[in-house]
């Protein structure tokens, strides 16, 4: 039988976050609670979960800080679950590496079609020490230009010969436009492929995930993730 996947809950709410643990468990996921982020930081170790559910408002180190202590050193999925529903809070979580944001009060039912959504695409960045070799390029999803190889089959991304840390959704969304070059996508494209059902939100996402991986891959002179004015992004193949 095949072990748990562990998710971290972490809400300074302790019902609330009994209640989720609750149904989450009922769900089969094995679960841990923490009430502040200092406590939270603290179980990414010791309990090593798969999934944090990551309130914002919280005692002494606030969601924010606890998201952004979290991606220097983790690609592991970060839901945002707040009832901050300003969308500049939004803007700013996904920006310091949330996969994902909903919104209090919500229903169970769709924060475990989130939760199921982040786990199917994410690997251990164990799995991404390195690229797929040449050969494998037919046996899965991969694509390669100089300097840059993507890999959505061990979620890798390798740039002038180094390993690229990305969580799941950026990484997908460069392999989307990679995968096809030079072709325009919308915003609203790219949200209802890459996001789908799960999450409908302003499309200033994407430039959000866009701004984010042009951080990491800085412009080649063979090729760039480029932005078509008034209408979205193509990954151009510079000829």
């Amino acid at each position: 039988m095949a072990a748990q996947q562990k998710i971290l809950i972490v809400d300074d709410d302790r019902t609330a976050a009994g209640q989720l643990a609750g149904y989450l468990s009922g769900e089969l996921y094995d679960t841990k609670t923490a009430y502040d982020g200092e406590t939270a930081l603290d179980a990414l170790s010791e309990f090593g979960p798969d999934l944090v559910l990551l309130d914002l408002v919280l005692p002494g180190i606030d969601g924010f800080q606890v998201c952004r202590e979290i991606r220097r050193f983790s690609g592991i999925p970060i839901i945002i679950v707040s009832a901050k529903s300003d969308i500049l809070d939004k803007i700013l979580g996904l920006e310091l590496g949330a996969d994902d944001y909903l919104v209090k009060p919500f229903d169970r039912r769709e924060l475990g079609a989130r939760i199921k959504a982040v786990l199917r695409r994410y690997r251990p960045l164990g799995m991404a020490l390195r690229p797929l070799p040449a050969a494998a390029a037919t046996a899965g999803k991969y694509v390669e230009y100089p300097d840059l190889a993507i890999s959505l089959t061990n979620y890798s991304v390798t740039y002038r010969g180094e390993n690229i840390e990305m969580p799941p959704k950026e990484l997908e969304l460069l392999y989307f436009l990679a995968s096809s070059p030079n072709q325009v996508f919308t915003r609203e494209q790219l949200l209802d492929q890459l996001w789908g059902y799960e999450y409908m939100g302003d499309t200033r996402t994407v430039d959000v995930h866009i701004k984010r991986i042009r951080e990491k891959l800085k412009d080649h002179d063979k090729w760039a993730v480029t932005t078509v004015w008034g209408i979205g992004y193509k990954f151009e193949v510079k000829q």
